[in-house]
């Protein structure tokens, strides 16, 4: 393979020859062709030259192995690809379906550096949410109501929407309802304000290292808080069925 540019980003024709190996056929009139059907998107100078980073190349390798391997139309492989993009994971067979990777979905505690990198992009419409986290379109409406979960800007619903929905839909197999939820929004938006006052002297100062102290800072006081509130849950716990 040739030498990447200095700006790490390859030209149509060292992609290609990053892809002969495994894909002979490969070929300029081939990528541009993926290209017009919007199953790749690369980057474009000022001059118009077509650039491509390592995820590009990959993409092409999953476009490639589709068609090849699964005899998949187009129409599918771009069905699944708006699946990855959207942090989900097709699967194969009849069926087609996309579902979350089960590590998001049972993850606790606090947002971590592994949540930043694989729950990020998932992107979930209403019927997925509902189908992942096993809710009615009722329930979702009353927890909506109660402002546990939102739509994000762009319609979709994000890593923490399908975890409150998953925990609701849990909580209500013994017996607790939508309701009930509502004092646990009340006290995560007065730990909210918490954790916002002990980093925000640090969110001001011009130092560059400064937010991502806050950042930091954020992380820990909010797992204390959680320590804690566990805790606490479970002297109060024991202490009643001691009784």
């Amino acid at each position: 393979m040739k030498a990447a540019a200095v700006d790490g980003l390859l030209s149509i024709g060292e992609v290609i020859d990053s892809l002969r190996s495994e894909f002979p056929d490969v070929s300029v009139s081939k990528i541009r062709f993926l290209e017009s059907e919007q199953l790749l998107t690369p980057v474009r100078t000022s001059s118009g030259y077509r650039k491509f980073s390592q995820a590009h190349v990959e993409r092409l390798r999953y476009i490639l192995r589709a068609q090849r391997e699964r005899y998949l139309p187009l129409k599918v492989i771009r069905e699944e690809l708006d699946a990855i993009d959207r942090g989900l994971q097709p699967t194969t067979g009849e069926a087609r379906a996309v579902r979350v990777p089960r590590a998001l979905v049972v993850a606790g505690g606090v947002q971590s550096d592994d949540d930043d990198v694989h729950g990020a992009t998932l992107r979930l419409t209403r019927d997925e949410l509902l189908r992942e986290s096993g809710l009615s379109e009722a329930l979702l409406q009353t927890i909506e109501q109660y402002g546990l979960v939102q739509k994000q800007d762009d319609g979709h619903y994000d890593i923490h929407a399908l975890r409150v929905c998953a925990c609701a839909f849990e909580l209500t197999e013994f017996g607790i309802e939508a309701r009930h939820l509502r004092q646990f929004k009340v006290a995560a938006d007065r730990e909210v304000g918490l954790v916002s006052a002990a980093v925000t002297p640090y969110m001001k100062k011009s130092n560059p290292g400064s937010r991502p102290r806050a950042h930091d800072m954020a992380r820990e006081v909010a797992s204390l808080i959680l320590r804690l509130h566990a805790s606490l849950l479970q002297s109060g716990l024991n202490a009643h069925l001691e009784d």
